[in-house]
């Protein structure tokens, strides 16, 4: 059974094409393709509240292209979910009914706490019985979930993300709710430990330099590699370091809304699990079709 994901993020929208078969009792998930397109839909939004003009006409013919792809690898099931600059802008509705009516593709804009829901299905194993913070930042939103015992107690979806903190726009009253949801909700007692998620803290991680097959970080290890991007240009990032160009300018500010939430919650560690709200959106199609013959 072939299963495809579309994430249409702030700053950059991806495809995932997976194939699922069962051995023995086992159920297996590998890639066969993955797309990561950068149309920084965010920067539009959360400056003028609409998708431009230009950005529409780019946004529709990867929505085709990405529809021609998933009907080129015969996908059984698809999910197309998108977030905060989507369901920001006063035209995203309607450049997603544009893309129904023109190819058939249906666009689900879904809330902050969907979107949290999702990736906290990609989690899997990772969540036991100790305390943990999870942080997902996006381009335009930041997520947050908070469990003890394996039992989720809050969650809460914040407008601060890496594309929006770009030009230090978001009101620092924003910044203090985020804070106090932590603080309210955990204390120095529950040895918290973070779980990351998103694609600017899995850039930290591997830039950290980590031991083969470890995916756990520090906070002064963040804040280390935070201070080594900080030393370079925006165009060094590119060119010495090698980060695409719309990594290069968001990764700090992401860094910052990381260090904030560990901060809060007297974090000093965090799991980076190789997971995204795509992942999740595999589980609900699996789960959706699992009856079905592989």
């Amino acid at each position: 059974m072939k299963l495809a994901a579309v994430d249409i993020g702030s700053n950059a929208i991806r495809l995932q094409i997976t194939n699922v078969t069962r051995f023995e009792g086992n159920t297996n998930f590998k890639k066969l393709e993955y797309l990561r397109f950068p149309l920084r839909l965010g920067m539009d939004v959360f400056q003028t509240q609409k998708i431009s003009d230009k950005n529409r006409r780019k946004f529709v013919k990867l929505m085709k292209a990405f529809k021609l792809l998933i009907d080129l690898y015969e996908v059984d099931d698809y999910m197309v979910c998108a977030t905060s600059a989507m369901r920001e802008s006063v035209n995203g509705r309607e450049i997603c009914e544009e893309v129904r009516e023109d190819i058939g593709m249906k666009i689900n804009i879904i809330d902050g706490n969907h979107e949290a829901e999702l990736i906290n299905m990609a989690l899997g194993g990772i969540i036991d019985e100790k305390s943990y913070l999870h942080i997902d930042v996006g381009g335009g939103s930041t997520e947050l979930n908070i469990y003890i015992n394996r039992e989720k107690i809050a969650t809460k979806s914040f407008k601060i993300g890496s594309v929006r903190a770009l030009d230090d726009s978001i009101p620092l009253s924003v910044w203090k709710s985020m804070n106090k949801f932590i603080t309210d909700h955990v204390t120095k007692q529950d040895n918290i430990t973070c779980i990351g998620t998103g694609g600017n803290i899995s850039k930290i991680l591997e830039l950290s330099n980590p031991k083969k097959n470890v995916r756990l970080i520090g906070i002064e290890k963040i804040k280390e590699v935070q201070a080594y991007l900080e030393s370079f240009s925006y165009e060094d990032r590119i060119n010495k370091l090698n980060l695409n160009p719309d990594r290069a300018d968001v990764i700090i500010p992401a860094s910052k809304i990381y260090l904030a939430a560990m901060s809060a919650a007297a974090s000093k560690k965090m799991v980076v699990p190789d997971v995204g709200l795509k992942d999740g959106m595999m589980q609900v199609l699996y789960k959706k079709n699992k009856n079905k013959r592989l």
